[in-house]
């Protein structure tokens, strides 16, 4: 009688791919995502980190001339 699909080496190539899953789901802590602002300045025109948006205030570096292109992005960090 033939070897199914999931018997053998390919059921057991799935049981260590699920096994080391869940190893790396405990191991490695969920990121929290922070609100941080993203622009260009006279110094770098390059789009840089600016500050956090709960310090810098994004509309008003632009309207101030100081940062252009400015964004706001959710990003993955510790913050103190």
């Amino acid at each position: 009688m033939p070897r199914g699909y999931m018997e053998g080496p390919a059921s057991e190539e799935a049981e260590r791919s699920a096994e080391e899953a869940a190893r790396v789901k405990h191991t490695q802590p969920k990121a929290d995502l922070h609100a941080a602002v993203y622009g260009c300045t006279d110094d770098d025109p390059e789009p840089h980190f600016l500050g956090w948006l709960a310090d810098v205030d994004p509309d008003e570096l632009f309207a101030s001339g100081a940062a252009w292109g400015v964004t706001v992005r959710r990003v993955a960090a510790v913050r103190d």
